[in-house]
């Protein structure tokens, strides 16, 4: 440990850890943290686990009597959903430890700013796998998706999206003052990319303009990676393209959060 040495006494004094740098123990302990007190919060907990599955489950039988429908738009909305849902709940969940003061408490430690959002990333990571693994095996195996890939694929895309969501809702979080204008967001960061996303027409029907918008929207990415899987047996060149796109769009977004962050609340 470095030192530094005292005027009055002349003896050498632990030097803070510096809360710039990355660290994987505090990281760990954040995330353990976070994880901890959701397990205290059941409603989030269902909100997180089981609204995709059941929006999965509505879904496919309101298309009860066109099974190719639910094909050709199930599997986009699997990788839809998990994003909306940990936006929602990651971007409320941190704005409410900000505003009651718990960040600005634990900014006040040897803690950086890194260490804290990666920290809520990978204890929200944690259940975004949970959650995309129950939404892709409810609709394959029970709802009978029809995939020419392999489910995996649609796992692995899935689990992007939710990653995204996270790193979305971290990001938001920072310039909302109140859960309400935290929902607020939501109109302005998801909707304009699902109505742009190649969800409702392929987007080379759109208008030019709105095509070119589409195509640095994370969330079209996601949508054609997941028709990669629907159309291929085999994992292409395009759909890692896709995939690498949203995963570095994850993490560009974390990196923002990460220097938006705010160690007090005003």
């Amino acid at each position: 440990m470095s030192t530094t040495t005292t005027a009055a006494t002349g003896t050498a004094a632990p030097k803070p850890a510096p809360t710039g740098v990355f660290n994987a123990s505090r990281t760990l302990a954040t995330a353990t943290r976070v994880l901890r007190q959701l397990r205290h919060d059941p409603r989030t907990i269902a909100l997180l686990i089981l609204i995709p599955c059941v929006m999965l489950f509505l879904l496919r039988y309101v298309f009860d009597g066109s099974p190719r429908t639910f094909d050709s738009i199930g599997a986009s909305l699997l990788g839809i959903f998990p994003l909306i849902t940990m936006f929602l709940v990651t971007s409320i969940a941190t704005l409410r430890e900000r505003t009651s003061g718990t960040l600005e408490r634990l900014l006040s430690m040897p803690l950086g700013k890194a260490d804290l959002i990666a920290g809520y990333a990978l204890a929200f990571g944690a259940l975004a796998i949970v959650q995309s693994a129950l939404a892709t095996g409810l609709a394959v195996w029970f709802l009978g998706l029809d995939v020419t890939g392999s489910p995996w694929l649609l796992l692995l895309v899935a689990l992007l999206d939710a990653l995204l969501g996270t790193a979305l809702g971290l990001f938001v979080s920072a310039f909302a003052s109140s859960e309400y204008q935290a929902v607020q967001f939501m109109p302005a960061v998801i909707f304009p990319q699902l109505l742009l996303c190649g969800l409702f027409t392929p987007r080379s029907n759109m208008h030019p303009a709105l095509e070119a918008v589409s195509d640095v929207l994370p969330m079209s990415y996601a949508v054609d990676g997941m028709n990669e899987v629907l159309k291929h047996t085999d994992m292409t060149a395009t759909f890692v393209r896709d995939a690498l796109v949203v995963a570095g769009c994850a993490v560009l977004v974390l990196a923002l959060g990460a220097a938006t962050l705010r160690r007090r609340t005003a």
